[in-house]
């Protein structure tokens, strides 16, 4: 599977943007999709995650109420509409794909995920 992100941009406090994630090649392998991030220093944090069938939605705390994850099916594509971008928002964005997970994993696990596709900053200026 093969991912490619894009859509950031720098917006400032209170702005929205929204990044995709194509997905291509064996998507038929894709148990749930997931958006990380990574700022400056920092280590790689999950946002937001989806399943591709039933599209149950997984959110970090610190965006809930502010980020929305959708998808569409028929373009393999998944969306994060992010609204009030906060500072602390800024970083650097990746989506990730993963194939059904074990028991002990979920959506929200890094190691759930196979796939990853390059980043896409976001930069949020206060």
């Amino acid at each position: 599977v093969q991912l490619q992100a894009s859509g950031g941009g720098l917006v400032q406090t209170g702005g929205s943007l929204r990044v995709a994630c194509v997905a291509s090649g064996r998507t038929g392998s894709v148990y749930a999709m997931g958006w990380f991030r990574q700022a400056p220093g920092k280590e790689r944090e999950f946002v937001a995650a989806i399943t591709w069938g039933g599209g149950n939605t997984y959110y970090a705390d610190s965006v809930k109420g502010r980020f929305t994850i959708s998808r569409d099916n028929a373009e393999n594509t998944m969306y994060l509409q992010m609204n009030n971008l906060k500072p602390e928002d800024t970083a650097v964005y990746f989506c990730a794909a993963g194939p059904l997970p074990s028991l002990v994993q979920t959506p929200r696990m890094s190691t759930m995920y196979d796939w990853w596709g390059q980043g896409t900053q976001v930069t949020v200026s206060s």
